[in-house]
């Protein structure tokens, strides 16, 4: 369950040609001040841009990553990551690239 106030909208989902069975999510992501997404991982690799605002990236095994206005982030193939923001909000462009028929995000206790 996505957290109050963060919308998620799917711009493109589409099979990725030249690679069988392997399919690219374009989502654009807003998450509000004060607010951590559940944790998760995806079952492929992960690309963000951030359009607007700032917000920090938490992966497993990682110290923190800030992310501000213009940067971009890799999230790697089946890393266990969230995004938190802290007093305002932030937009990202998010890129996903996996196999087909997988689930979007896998949530992780």
């Amino acid at each position: 369950e996505p957290p109050e106030g963060m919308n998620l909208e799917t711009l493109l989902k589409a099979e990725l040609e030249g690679f069988e069975g392997a399919e690219v999510i374009v989502s654009r992501v807003t998450i509000p001040p004060h607010t951590e997404l559940p944790k998760h991982w995806h079952p492929g690799e992960e690309f963000g841009y951030v359009l607007e605002g700032s917000c920090y990236l938490w992966q497993d095994g990682k110290e923190d990553t800030h992310l501000q206005t213009g940067e971009v982030l890799k999230v790697p193939l089946n890393q266990v990551h969230t995004a938190f923001t802290k007093d305002e909000a932030v937009t990202i462009l998010v890129f996903r690239v996996h196999e087909e028929g997988k689930p979007e995000r896998v949530p992780v206790e």
